[in-house]
């Protein structure tokens, strides 16, 4: 389903965000550090509403060269909120304010010591993008009507973990937990499901 880039889509999605009920806090382990990700609504090409994904650059020094949401580590004493925005302003050049959030997803705990708030941004002026070449190797355009595919997810099983493993395809990409887990849950929301992600696995390969 298309959804057209508009005053009408930005008041549906805020509204979905809102009648959403987050998991409590409390119930993620204490010693995880806290990090932030935008889901940051965009024009696509048609016209439609599409989300940022950005590929990371090569030589960063952790997780390089895989897809992404914009984000990264709150710095001390920052909300998770400011930190994604921050982030945002760093990666791609796009400075938000409050006005713009529209709302936060659960939390979700990474195997590699990280709980990662999801914040919903609407994004207006997408043409100002710069994206960053110390952290942001190219950014692409995701439309919402490619998320909500019923073959857009898959879940598969791995012999190191009794969870499954949640798959997003993208063109000829796999993107995995914890980016495909969040991705998934905002599809989920969109369709007035309060679906939970948070035992969702991430691949071996991004445990470190």
């Amino acid at each position: 389903m298309m959804r057209p880039f508009d005053d009408a889509t930005r008041r549906n999605i805020a509204a979905a965000c809102a009648a959403f009920t987050r998991l409590p806090e409390d119930d993620a382990p204490a010693a995880l550090k806290r990090a932030a990700v935008a889901v940051a609504l965009t024009a696509a090409g048609e016209g439609d509403t599409a989300f940022l994904l950005t590929l990371r650059a090569s030589h960063l020094r952790a997780h390089r060269g895989q897809w992404a949401l914009p984000g990264g580590r709150c710095d001390a004493g920052e909300m998770p909120v400011e930190a994604a925005l921050r982030e945002l302003d760093e990666e791609l050049g796009l400075r938000l304010t409050h006005a713009e959030v529209l709302g936060t997803l659960d939390d979700y705990p990474t195997r590699s010591g990280y709980l990662i708030t999801p914040v919903v941004v609407w994004v207006e002026g997408s043409a100002a993008i710069r994206p960053n070449p110390d952290e942001v190797a190219s950014v692409h355009r995701i439309a919402l009507a490619t998320i909500e595919r019923d073959d857009a997810f898959d879940f598969v099983a791995i012999p190191e973990s009794s969870r499954r493993v949640i798959r997003f395809h993208h063109q000829m990409s796999l993107i995995h937990a914890p980016t495909a887990a969040l991705i998934y849950q905002f599809r989920e929301v969109l369709a007035g499901r309060h679906t939970r992600v948070t035992e969702l696995e991430q691949p071996v390969f991004a445990w470190k």
